[in-house]
C-alpha cells in the first residue's frame, strides 16, 4: 500500500488529483475553526457530555464543539440522499432517470442538492432554536437566527460542494473522505485525553493494551468482510463468427459480502439523530425528552436494536439499488454465459438473488455489531476519552480501501499505457 501511495505522486495527473484532493481537505479543516456569529461555544459543552451528540462532533471533526460554519457536517447532504433514494421507489419518473445515464443522474444530484440545501435550513433553524433554550445564543432576535442558519446552511452547502469536487477531479468519495478527515482530526484530542486519563489513573495500561487489540481485531474483520466475496462460475459456450470460433472459456461472477459498504452505516446514524435533534427543540420535561433520556438515549438496549435495524435495511435498500440480478442474468445470457447447473434467463437471476440475499444478511449483521460494539468497548476498557468504536473503525478502514483502490487502479491503467506506447 505505501509503495503505490509513493509510486502515485511520481505519476504526473495522479499528483494532481491526490494534491487537489489533499488540499479540499485543508479547506475542510480551516472552515471547521470559523466560528457562526452569535454563538457562545462553552453554553455547548451540556449538549456534548452526551455520547450521541459526542460522535456527531467526531464526524464533523470537532466543528460542533466549536460551533463553526461546518457544525451540522454533511448529515443534511446525507438525509437527501436518502430521501431521493426512497423517491424513486415511489415515483417512476425518477428512477427513469436514473437509468438514463451520466444526464439523468445529473438530474438527480441537481434535485438532491436542491434538498440538501432545503433540509439544511430546516436543521439551521431548529438548532438555533434549541440553542436559545440553553442560553447559547448572544443577543437572541429573528435577525440573529437568521444569520447563524443561513451560516450554517451556506457552510453544509460549502461541504457538499467540496465533497463533490474531490470525487470529480480528485480520488475517491469526496462525501467519505470528508467524514474520513472529520474522524482522522479528533485522534490527538483523544490520545491526549486517555493520556490524562492514564495520569489521573482513572485507567491502567492493561486497559489501554485492551483496547488497542480490540481496535487491531475490529480493523482485521473490517478487511476481511469487505474483501470477501462470493464467486459464482460462469462458463461461456463456444461460438462461431465468421473463421473464427469465440467463448469456451470459465469465470467468475464476484459478490461481495459488504456490497453496501459504510453507506447503511452512515444512513442509519443519520436517521438515528433526528430524535435527538427534534428533542433538543422541546423542554427538557416534554414527554419525548423523558422517553429519550430514559430508553432511547446512547448506549440503551432500545438504542441499539433499532439502529442496528436501520443497518440492515439500508443494506438490503441500497444493494438493491445498485445491483440488479436480473440485468447482470440478461448480459450473461446475451454474451453465451451460464452458470452450470443453472437455465440462462429468470432461473439464473433467482439464483444471484438468492445468493446475494444471503451475503447481504450477513453483511448487514456484521455492520450492525460493528455498530454497536463502541457500548461494548467502553464496558470492556473503561476508557471514555475515546469516543469511537466500531462505527469509526468502519468508516476509515472502508474509506482507506476504497481509496487506495481507486490509486491501484490509476497505476495499473498508467502502466499498461506505457506498455502499449
Amino acid at each position: 500500500m505505501l509503495d503505490s501511495f509513493k509510486q502515485a505522486f511520481k505519476v504526473g495527473d495522479l499528483r494532481q488529483k491526490l494534491l487537489f484532493t489533499l488540499l479540499m481537505i485543508l479547506v475542510f479543516r480551516i472552515g471547521a475553526h470559523i466560528p457562526v456569529p452569535n454563538i457562545d461555544p462553552r453554553a455547548l459543552q451540556d449538549l456534548l457530555a452526551g455520547q450521541l451528540f459526542g460522535f456527531f462532533d467526531i464526524i464533523s471533526g470537532g466543528a460542533f464543539r466549536r460551533f463553526s460554519i461546518f457544525a451540522m457536517s454533511i448529515t443534511p447532504y446525507i438525509n437527501a440522499s436518502i430521501i431521493m433514494q426512497l423517491l424513486r421507489v415511489v415515483i417512476p419518473r425518477l428512477d427513469e432517470l436514473a437509468k438514463e445515464g451520466d444526464e439523468g443522474r445529473k438530474v438527480i444530484a441537481q434535485y438532491t442538492r436542491y434538498g440538501t440545501v432545503v433540509l439544511a435550513f430546516i436543521q439551521a433553524i431548529g438548532m438555533t432554536i434549541a440553542l436559545n433554550r440553553i442560553g447559547a445564543v448572544m443577543a437572541p432576535g429573528v435577525g440573529t437566527v437568521l444569520i447563524i442558519a443561513l451560516s450554517l446552511t451556506a457552510g453544509t452547502a460549502m461541504l457538499m460542494w467540496l465533497g463533490e469536487m474531490i470525487t470529480e477531479k480528485g480520488i475517491g468519495n469526496g462525501i467519505s473522505l470528508i467524514i474520513f478527515a472529520g474522524i482522522v482530526s479528533g485522534i490527538p484530542t483523544m490520545i491526549s485525553g486517555t493520556r490524562e486519563e492514564l495520569a489521573a489513573g482513572i485507567v491502567g495500561y492493561f486497559n489501554v493494551l485492551l483496547f488497542i487489540i480490540l481496535a487491531l481485531l475490529i480493523i482485521v474483520s473490517i478487511i476481511a468482510i469487505n474483501e470477501g466475496q462470493r464467486r459464482i462460475p460462469i462458463t461461456y459456450a463456444k461460438r462461431l463468427i465468421g473463421r473464427k470460433m469465440y467463448g469456451g472459456q470459465s469465470t467468475f461472477l464476484p459478490l461481495k459480502v459488504n456490497t453496501a459498504g459504510v453507506i447503511p452505516i452512515i444512513f442509519g446514524m443519520a436517521l438515528m439523530m433526528f430524535p435527538a435533534t427534534i428533542g433538543s427543540w422541546m423542554p427538557q420535561e416534554s414527554w419525548l425528552n423523558q422517553f429519550l433520556n430514559t430508553y432511547f438515549h446512547f448506549g440503551s438496549i432500545l438504542y441499539n436494536m433499532v439502529f442496528g435495524l436501520l443497518i440492515i435495511f439500508f443494506t438490503y435498500f441500497y444493494v438493491a439499488i445498485i445491483f440488479n440480478p436480473v440485468e447482470v442474468a440478461d448480459n450473461v445470457k446475451k454474451y453465451g454465459g451460464f452458470i452450470p447447473g443453472i437455465r440462462p434467463g429468470r432461473p439464473t437471476a433467482d439464483y444471484i438473488d438468492r445468493v446475494l440475499s444471503r451475503l447481504t444478511l450477513a453483511g448487514g449483521i456484521f455492520l450492525a455489531l460493528i455498530a454497536v460494539l463502541p457500548n461494548f468497548i467502553i464496558g470492556l476498557t473503561g476508557i471514555t476519552s475515546i469516543m469511537f468504536g466500531g462505527t469509526s473503525l468502519l468508516i476509515m478502514v472502508g474509506v482507506a480501501l476504497d481509496t487506495m483502490k481507486q490509486i491501484e487502479s490509476h497505476l495499473l491503467l498508467r502502466s499498461y499505457e506505457g506498455f502499449v506506447k
